[in-house]
């Protein structure tokens, strides 16, 4: 990559020193080695005390797990009180503000913000925190666009601005992720630098890497401070191509060193654990699709989250933890293997001292959530000397507004550098005789089998509570795959309707040895119809090694890699669900978010009936979205993605309803 010439000197600025960050350092008597940071934090509080500094008085909003908290009480500000509405991150707030703790003297408070109403003789100096991101996060976009402040918990800003009216500090901070500035077409954006304006704030923005600022995780959010007085500037990254000094990034395997591990088993179970061992370290699922050059394909591109079988790289810094996440989310240690709690605070910068409360999934909640705190203390000493005058060890190097950072740039770079692994990592899989093993499909693959399906859309071989005894036979050569399901054994050729199956693109590479798939039911039963298509994953997961059905016709914001034929004995009475069905089979109303009338329009039914029929769906394994699965999809819009049922026991869109 090529590295950034900066100039020493700026137009009516002060000249920039190179080894500000260094120079910090070496008054700390702080050494960049493993847990570092958490030196930093200790050794700049005993600093500031040597010094005589008076404590800022701060509330916390939103505190979380107290990422934030850290930071700020390790730079000089008195953490008054933490407001929070969980109750679960509530115990570990207050189990680091008791006496002798991380934050002692802190005082949290469990409670909904809007229901918070500080006195006017309450007085503090500043104010931090940002409200919870999910309706402007990355995975509200994949999920179905944005919501931003259309939606109940991004209206949370509004109380932001409310207590900041109340209390008028100072000044304040504000943290969230970056997708807040294109939610509703960039109007949510507008409308919430407004608010801060009209109670008296002029804000200054940036969008920061946490890794430039000494985090061994690559972290982009946004990052608003708001003053009543004066001018600020965001400080230059202390680490990366963008440091001044040229410090390198702290990586994953730097951070983790000597974190305890030994609750951790090697490898991951489930139906994709056995996947993680040959991904390179970092790349992800992606490793297994045709675009990575894998020979033989088990996900389609772009047909997961990124974060799905993400195995860190040691030599550089992790992507974002996440807060949320499923059995197979990253990130994953290079040893095959989950993080540790332990060494995922320190790949988020919590202090080995302080103690997240709770289970595993609690504790990865908070960390996920938190604002990593090396991060917090860079922009916290950069308020205290431009907004509190504060004289630190070094005077900070600022950037100047129009400078921009180079990590967009980077990260576009990266797709030629993990293609460049996979390629090398499929050369030695080959010499080595271990790419996965596709069985060949026999001249004639036949047989009969039983298969159970469960109210939850479980496939199994074994009877459980409540599934139904389906009948399964098929017959496969290099013409085509036959597939028939019923009731009862006795086969005949009287189907009550067929599902023909094809390539939608006539040289479209399809790995399963024939371009025609043939679903034939012997009953016109809607299990009957969930069941093929149930047995036709199995089969070509079993004889082709792709995951799932999804991964054949691909993700569903890209055009359908197969096209299905629904039809039905001339002699039968349908009703209009079984109309509706035939639709969906051939992508008619489906893979983009629809009104109750334009679905009415295209499927030839009347509008009020919609909702029963997508009800029905769901009861037979289809997703079916809409705004209260996913608060992101707007009002009276639904969204079926695929032409065939995918939900499953594991799926999460099962647990919601609409």
């Amino acid at each position: 990559m090529q590295q950034l010439s900066l100039p020493l000197e700026l137009p009516g600025c002060e000249p920039i020193n190179k080894a500000w960050f260094q120079e910090i350092l070496t008054t700390l008597k702080v050494k960049q080695e493993p847990a570092w940071t958490d030196n930093f934090g200790k050794s700049l509080r005993k600093w500031l005390i040597q010094q005589g500094h008076t404590p800022i008085k701060t509330l916390s909003l939103f505190s979380g797990g107290g990422g934030l908290d850290i930071a700020f009480h390790d730079a000089g500000f008195e953490i008054i009180q933490m407001l929070e509405l969980e109750p679960k991150y509530i115990k570990t707030l207050e189990h680091n503000s008791s006496q002798g703790k991380w934050l002692s003297g802190a005082k949290p408070i469990c409670i909904d913000i809007r229901e918070y109403s500080p006195t006017f003789n309450f007085k503090i100096d500043f104010i931090i925190g940002g409200p919870p991101c999910q309706t402007f996060s990355a995975a509200g976009r994949r999920a179905a666009g944005v919501t931003g402040i259309t939606d109940a918990r991004g209206t949370l800003f509004q109380e932001y601005v409310r207590i900041l009216k109340t209390l008028q500090p100072k000044g304040f901070l504000f943290e969230n992720v970056y997708g807040i500035t294109g939610a509703n077409k960039g109007e949510a954006w507008q409308e919430i630098q407004e608010a801060f304006r009209e109670v008296g704030y002029k804000i200054y923005y940036r969008i920061l890497d946490a890794a430039d600022y000494g985090v061994p995780q690559h972290r982009e959010r946004l990052f608003i401070i708001g003053l009543k007085e004066g001018e600020f500037l965001f400080p230059y990254p202390t680490h990366g191509l963008d440091s001044l000094n040229q410090n390198p990034y702290y990586f994953a395997a730097q951070a983790v060193e000597g974190a305890d591990y030994s609750d951790i088993e090697i490898g991951i179970n489930g139906k994709y654990g056995h996947l993680l061992e040959h991904i390179p370290p970092g790349l992800n699922y992606s490793f297994y699709t045709k675009e990575m050059g894998y020979p033989n394909p088990v996900f389609s591109w772009r047909s997961k989250f990124s974060d799905f079988l993400y195995k860190a790289d040691p030599e550089t810094p992790v992507r974002t933890i996440k807060a949320q996440g499923g059995q197979y989310t990253g990130p994953f240690s290079w040893e095959n293997r989950k993080f540790s709690i332990s060494e995922l605070k320190r790949l988020q910068t919590i202090p080995d001292e302080y103690e997240i409360v709770g289970n595993r999934q609690v504790s990865i909640e908070q960390i996920g959530n938190s604002v990593p705190p090396q991060l917090g203390r860079m922009l916290a000493l950069s308020i205290l000397e431009q907004v509190m005058k504060v004289q630190l060890p070094s005077s900070i190097s600022y950037l100047q507004h129009n400078k921009k950072l180079s990590f967009r740039q980077r990260k576009k770079e990266l797709t030629d550098i993990y293609l460049q692994k996979a390629k090398a990592a499929v050369t030695d899989l080959k010499e080595k005789g271990k790419i996965l093993y596709i069985p060949s499909i026999k001249s004639h693959d036949k047989g009969e089998i039983i298969r159970f399906l469960s109210p939850n859309f479980a496939w199994k071989k074994e009877a459980t509570v409540g599934a139904r005894k389906i009948y399964i036979n098929y017959n496969f050569d290099d013409v085509r795959w036959l597939i028939k399901a019923g009731l009862n054994p006795n086969w005949d050729d009287d189907e009550k309707f067929t599902i023909e199956i094809n390539p939608s693109y006539a040289n479209e590479e399809w790995v399963i040895g024939t371009n025609l798939v043939k679903l034939c039911a012997q009953d016109l039963d809607l299990q009957i119809l969930t069941s093929l298509w149930k047995c036709f994953e199995e089969k070509l997961t079993e004889i082709t090694g792709k995951a799932d059905l999804v991964q054949l016709s691909g993700y569903y914001q890209y055009s359908p890699k197969i096209v299905g034929i629904m039809t039905f004995h001339p002699k039968l009475e349908i009703n209009r669900l079984w109309h509706v069905i035939q639709c969906v089979t051939r992508y008619i109303g489906t893979a983009s978010q629809l009104s109750t009338a334009e679905l009415a329009e295209k499927w030839g039914v009347k509008a009020e009936d919609i909702f029963s029929y997508l009800q029905s769906l769901r009861s037979i394994g289809y997703e079916v979205r809409n705004h209260n699965t996913n608060s992101q999809i707007p009002k009276d819009k639904y969204l079926i993605p695929y032409a065939f049922p995918t939900l499953n026991p594991k799926s999460v869109q099962l647990r919601k309803t609409l």
